[in-house]
């Protein structure tokens, strides 16, 4: 198994801007963030089986989170024309999926038992087979966000020596592997 400086190195070599091992102790949860998924700002709340509610009650996924010892923490940041280039931003999103994909290739080698989380919403399919009303298509691939998961992402950047806000015209993801 790599150390934390080998799995961050990992991490760049796949694409990612930083990144940073830290334990799970250390996470600052806030139940209190579920309410911006009720408020449902990303338009997901209830039409994502890796989202909140379908995900699960806020306490039960932060002991779920804090079943691991530490976590991965990475980010990728990209050039945007300005605040309102969605379509920056979305190829940002999918660019930073396909760097999670790269980093997660390389974590299955060493770890049996690890929970990915991502940026936003699980993208595994299209559309999600809740919109459907049909059961999950890949229950063992849907990846949650870190937010779901009741992660306070800008003050653990931070505590990750990260910069929640990378600048003027840019957008920040983050991600995580949590492993023991």
């Amino acid at each position: 198994m790599e150390s934390g400086d080998n799995l961050a190195k990992t991490c760049i070599g796949a694409g990612a801007y930083k990144a940073f091992v830290i334990t799970t102790d250390k996470i600052p949860f806030d139940e209190n963030l579920r309410s911006y998924c009720e408020a449902n700002y990303c338009g997901n709340y209830g039409k994502n089986y890796a989202c909140p509610p379908s995900v699960g009650e806020g306490k039960e996924l932060i002991a779920k989170a804090k079943s691991y010892k530490k976590a991965l923490i990475f980010q990728t940041v990209a050039q945007i024309e300005d605040s309102f280039d969605f379509e920056g931003m979305k190829e940002a999103a999918f660019k930073h999926s396909k760097i999670a994909d790269k980093i997660n290739r390389s974590i299955k080698k060493q770890y049996n038992n690890y929970l990915q989380l991502t940026a936003g919403d699980c993208s595994t399919c299209p559309v999600c087979a809740q919109v459907e009303n049909k059961p999950c298509r890949f229950p063992d691939k849907a990846i949650s966000s870190l937010e779901a998961y009741c992660m306070n992402v800008s003050i653990l950047a931070e505590l990750c020596n990260m910069k929640y806000i990378n600048g003027q015209n840019t957008v920040t993801y983050f991600g995580a592997f949590l492993f023991n």
